[in-house]
């Protein structure tokens, strides 16, 4: 057979981790054996290839000529093999899906749909791992991520699934207090709930509208664009608020929208990230129908 002269496959996993730490110690630990199986798999090793692998000194070990030229080998193969391995597990369904997303989009449009989600697939347990921090992909500790940005994102593999808008909201109540807010001007005598760090802001909406005076009476700074709709909500004030995370609100009748005719398009949107391997993964291929399904019932959202 052509590869019957190949090495054993844990002799390679134990030079290739023993290279890499520089001790059979650690390599031990890694791999969960004993100081002794590394050093047998190892000599194993090398009476295979009919070469010395390593210098084996009091205090330390180091890869001979033959071992560091045979190192970056050993490596790339096996780093081939793992990929392969789990592009063919990832074709066959998993019991689990690990969805990294933000604290706004979360609570405000994925959480409350992710009853369908279950419904729909129940052999799937869905995991929402919540965070405002990117995670890394490329770790395996999540399966895919719902970022809010301006879709670039290297390393990995992402497509756009939703734009928005921002537009002013407000609670029904408020609305009725400033007499319908008939006319943009009349936002001058509202306090504005503001969102940090976005472009699309109060300014650039005004400056949309066409108003040339900027009217800056400002509540509360929020860092989260779901804080900023839950005060809206309270009644503490007109919020610029961004279509995705306004959609249910507004179709409850919780927020109402005074200038639907004024919309400004936000700098960022929402993509689904995932890694290149992952990409015709029985999980993200889910993942992703259904998300544009539910995307397509949204009303008054820009996708």
């Amino acid at each position: 057979m052509m590869f019957e002269r190949l090495p054993p496959l844990q002799t390679l996993r134990a030079f290739e981790a023993t290279a890499r730490l520089s001790s059979m110690t650690l390599a031990a630990a890694e791999l969960h054996v004993t100081h002794g199986a590394i050093s047998r798999q190892i000599r194993k090793l090398e009476e295979h290839l009919g070469v010395k692998l390593f210098h084996r000194l009091t205090r330390q070990i180091i890869l001979t000529e033959e071992g560091a030229e045979f190192h970056p080998a050993v490596t790339r193969l096996l780093g081939d093999l793992m990929r392969e391995s789990e592009r063919l597990r990832a074709r066959l369904p998993a019991k689990s899906l690990r969805i990294s997303t933000t604290v706004s989009f979360a609570s405000k449009w994925l959480a409350p749909r992710l009853s369908r989600f279950r419904q729909r697939y129940p052999e799937l347990d869905i995991q929402l791992d919540v965070t405002d921090v990117n995670v890394d992909l490329n770790d395996g500790l999540v399966d895919a991520a719902i970022r809010y940005g301006l879709g670039n994102y290297p390393e990995v593999c992402s497509e756009r699934i939703l734009s928005e808008t921002v537009t002013p909201v407000c609670s029904p109540d408020f609305l009725q207090e400033h007499n319908g807010l008939k006319e943009i001007k009349d936002l001058s005598n509202c306090v504005l709930l503001h969102e940090y760090r976005m472009l699309a802001n109060w300014e650039a909406w005004f400056e949309m509208a066409g108003e040339s005076t900027f009217s800056d009476h400002q509540g509360t700074l929020w860092t989260l664009g779901s804080m900023a709709t839950e005060a809206a909500i309270r009644g503490e004030g007109v919020a610029l608020g961004r279509s995705v995370l306004t959609a249910d609100d507004v179709a409850a009748g919780r927020l109402v929208v005074p200038f639907p005719q004024y919309k400004l398009k936000a700098e960022r949107g929402y993509d689904l990230v995932y890694r290149f391997d992952d990409k015709d993964s029985f999980k993200i291929r889910t993942l992703k129908q259904w998300l544009f399904e539910e995307i397509s019932l949204l009303k008054d959202t820009d996708s």
